[in-house]
């Protein structure tokens, strides 16, 4: 079986971006507060990049901070301007932002770091942000210290190593953005059985994949003989949410 390529799955979101934004869950509130906090001068002016279809866009507008949200993704973006018809949003890679020198006060990304070039986004990061802003990186990671969760993540091979494993991320990150924090901040999501398939169906490194059907094939079958969630209407989706900030000196 060919796997599919990085290059495949990188712009390969935008064709079911109303599925993706209805079942990939938010971030806790915590999470993005405890980022901004980094900062050693006062957030206002954000940009958040790679921003898909607005999931962590939406907490960022909650906060009452100026938002603008960027996306290489057509179908992502309209995705996000039908939620959030106020925010100012462009078609942009994270790697050239359409933004001055020392203009923004925070810059967040959302389950997205793992598709940037990470020294070019690192150094255009840097550009734009102004002296004691600060970077927020955030993925929501299945809770496998859970069982059901672990069998799960068994059947989906969890293609996104770099998601998977908070170790490597850290340093990978480390090595561009010298001095990350991280926390680890778990929360759950309630969901439909149908949900949960739905929602590997919405991973790139599955539903690009040959035996996609087969595999949702097997997560119904989890779901229907798992202790844990067979007979249940609604089951606890356990995350992780893996938060890294880093400061502009």
């Amino acid at each position: 079986m060919t796997e599919p390529s990085y290059a495949d799955r990188r712009l390969s979101f935008g064709a079911s971006a109303d599925r993706y934004d209805a079942l990939r869950p938010g971030y806790p509130a915590y999470a993005l507060v405890w980022g901004l906090h980094g900062a050693t001068r006062t957030v206002r002016d954000v940009a958040d990049v790679g921003a898909g279809t607005g999931l962590l866009t939406r907490s960022l507008v909650d906060l009452g901070l100026d938002v603008r949200a960027y996306e290489p993704d057509a179908g992502m973006l309209e995705q996000l301007g039908a939620a959030l018809p106020g925010v100012l949003r462009a078609q942009a890679p994270a790697e050239s932002l359409p933004l001055p020198d020392a203009s923004l006060d925070a810059v967040t990304a959302a389950q997205a770091w793992h598709w940037f070039d990470a020294p070019a986004a690192a150094a255009e990061f840097t550009r734009v942000l102004r002296p004691g802003g600060v970077v927020v990186l955030v993925w929501n990671t299945r809770d496998t210290r859970v069982p059901w969760m672990d069998a799960l993540s068994d059947i989906v091979d969890g293609g996104d190593s770099f998601r998977s494993n908070r170790t490597e991320a850290f340093e990978a990150i480390d090595a561009v953005h010298p001095g990350v924090v991280r926390a680890d901040i778990p929360h759950t999501v309630l969901m439909t059985p149908d949900q949960v398939v739905g929602l590997v169906s919405t991973y790139s490194y599955v539903y690009l994949r040959e035996d996609a059907d087969d595999l949702y094939a097997a997560v119904r079958e989890l779901m229907a003989t798992h202790p844990q969630t067979r007979g249940r209407a609604v089951v606890e989706f356990p995350y992780v949410t893996a938060t890294y900030r880093w400061t502009r000196p």
